[in-house]
């Protein structure tokens, strides 16, 4: 007796990306975008770290709340 497994049939998923070819409007492109984000992060932890390390918020730090 032999005994005949049946593959499934399997279908082609498309791939998937998180690029596109597309043409960006108004200027935008993904590299500025990388590029503004990274600089947004420091940004915020350099703020995050001012606040710990002076005791006091940014608004105070930066003289524009009394």
């Amino acid at each position: 007796m032999t005994s005949t497994s049946e593959t499934p049939d399997t279908t082609s998923v498309p791939e998937t990306s998180a690029t596109t070819n597309d043409v960006p409007a108004f200027g935008w492109s993904g590299y500025a975008e990388r590029v503004n984000g990274r600089f947004a992060m420091v940004g915020f932890v350099a703020m995050l770290l001012i606040e710990v390390l002076s005791g006091d918020t940014f608004l105070h730090w930066a003289g524009l709340l009394p």
